[in-house]
Formats: C-alpha cells, structure tokens, sequence
C-alpha cells in the first residue's frame, strides 16, 4: 500500500477541477436511467456533466462494484428468471460473488414501488448488470472523457457492520482499483461514515474527502459521533467547523440543511460546499445564488438548463460511440 499511496499522492496533486462549478450526476442521471449502472453513466456524459457521483461495496470475491445499498434492492432487481426479488432487501453483495451477481438485472425498476412513483422519468435498460468501478472507469476512457471526474461513496454503515466490509479493508480495496486505473487525480471519495475518510486522508492525502451529512426530523448523523468518527455537533456548533476540524476538502450536505450563512462559513473555512441531492429548478436556482461551488442532483438536463439561464460555463456532452 505505500507504492499505492505514493502513486496517488502524486497524480492527486496534479488534479485541477475544468469547471468552477462541479456538476455531478447522482448515481449517473438516476432520474433517466437506471441508478448506478453503465447506461446511466453514459447518459450522463451525453447530457454533460463535470462529475459522475456513485456508490461502491465489495463483492464476495473482492471485487470493487458500483451499488448504492449493502444488498440488492428489490426494488430494482430481478432474478434470473425475470421476477422481482421479495421483501424488502435481498442477499448482501458480500455474500455474492461477481459471476453470481451478474444473474440479476437491474436495468428497469419494479412498477409497483414507490421508486417508480418517484422516477417515473426514468428509461429502463434490460439486460443490465451491476458493473464494477474497473469496468465504469474503463468505458470512460472509451469514450474519451477525459476531464470527466469520479465522487466516490464508500457505502458503510457503523451501526451495521456485519453488512460490509469493515472500513479499512473497504477504503483499501477502493483505493487499488483507483490506483490501477490510474484515475487518482480524477477522484474524491465521499462518506457518512466519516471513518473511511480518515482512513484515505492517511492511505492517499492527495485525494480530496467529501464529508457528507444528513440534518433531518428523523435522521442526523452529526450528533452522536458513531458515523463521525468520534466527533460531535455540540462540541463544534456547525457542520462546516466538523467537516474542517476533521481535514475534510468538501462538505456535501443534504439540501435541506443547507442555509446561506452556513455556505458562506463554510467557505470560510476553506472548505467548498456542494449539497445532495437536488431536483427542483427553483432549489438549484436559489443555491447557485448562494454560491455552491457544485449540486448533486439526478436530473444533470435540469440543472444545465438552470447554468445555461444564468450564462455559467458548461461541461460538454460526450457522444457514445
């Protein structure tokens, strides 16, 4: 691991953003196409995006995939025979090897969810399988995008640790394949579980962290120091001195949370501010007017739209060959 971490000091150094304003495309263009999937990163270049955002676990075999839960979701997975997984969760990516993954489609989503409702947008691709982050990084070289950038989610939750990989061995297991690419320079890895980012600010301190945070009614990982690595909001006061306190580059709160007085703080602090995950026009309009430096948001075609309206440089679409 030091030749790795060496090699990733190196080329991370050398990363400088294309854009000022980072627009990401949340699990691909998860309003378009299927989440998470090559098909959804491809229209996403097509659409134009600075940023591709995705999640990663890790296999049976060992193998880095690109998947937003621990386990399939039956929400969007059919088995080999074409019906839909029951219940509420299906068997962990850990216990699965690849070969045994790629049985399952994950190309349309189940019509009677309440996801479907959510993105009815959405246009389904049968036949696709989960890919791995080798393979995404793979297709865009292919395709030529060559300023096209990676936020990486290590996908662990402390309150579950059975689930995945402990964050180590996961943190590890990311950071080979990004070496391997040779996609340092072209990389933050975000996370709740704010161990992980510890974790690559020793292993890789070239590469930038993104902290993300949820403040919610019912759901705030900010308070007890399980998903914070030990630190606490009423110690610090605010997300943006937690997020600078722990090395952090990025804070990516949810959208929610965010106030312009907490931008600019934040900001302040050397730290930029790109909030998750954002679809309305409106939303995108006032937070751009708060100067974010980046939005998240699965509908890339809407935020451009928004940019182009108030005259900001925009990525170009990447053609599939």
């Amino acid at each position: 691991m030091r030749n790795i971490s060496a090699f990733l000091l190196l080329a991370a150094a050398l990363a400088l953003p294309a854009f000022a304003f980072d627009l990401q495309g949340h699990r691909g263009t998860r309003g378009n196409a299927p989440e998470n999937t090559l098909p959804a990163f491809e229209r996403a270049l097509e659409i134009g995006v600075t940023t591709l955002e995705l999640d990663v676990g890790v296999t049976a075999d060992g193998l880095v995939v690109i998947a937003h839960d621990p386990h399939l979701n039956p929400a969007i997975t059919r088995d080999a025979a074409g019906q839909w997984l029951p219940g509420t969760k299906g068997p962990l990516l850990r216990s699965l090897t690849f070969s045994q993954l790629q049985a399952y489609d994950i190309g349309r989503v189940n019509p009677e969810s309440a996801y479907a409702k959510t993105f009815d947008s959405q246009q389904p691709r049968d036949g696709t399988r989960m890919p791995t982050l080798a393979a995404l990084f793979e297709r865009v070289k292919a395709l030529g995008a060559k300023d096209v950038r990676f936020n990486i989610e290590t996908k662990i939750n402390p309150s579950q640790p059975g689930d995945t990989l402990g964050p180590e061995e996961m943190t590890r297991a990311l950071l080979k394949v990004v070496s391997e690419a040779g996609m340092a320079s072209r990389v933050t890895i975000q996370s709740f579980d704010w161990r992980t980012l510890k974790l690559v600010q020793q292993l890789a301190p070239a590469i930038p962290t993104v902290y993300l945070s949820v403040q919610t009614a019912n759901n705030d990982n900010l308070q007890s120091g399980e998903w914070t690595a030990g630190l606490k909001f009423a110690d610090f006061g605010s997300a943006p001195k937690m997020v600078k306190a722990a090395g952090g580059a990025v804070w990516s709160p949810n959208g929610g949370a965010v106030t312009e007085p907490l931008v600019k703080e934040a900001q302040s602090l050397g730290l930029k501010v790109i909030p998750w995950t954002i679809n309305n026009p409106a939303d995108m309009e006032r937070l751009i007017g708060w100067g974010v430096d980046g939005i998240i948001t699965d509908y890339p075609d809407r935020l451009r739209t928004v940019m182009r309206a108030r005259g900001m440089a925009l990525p170009a679409p990447i053609a599939k060959n």
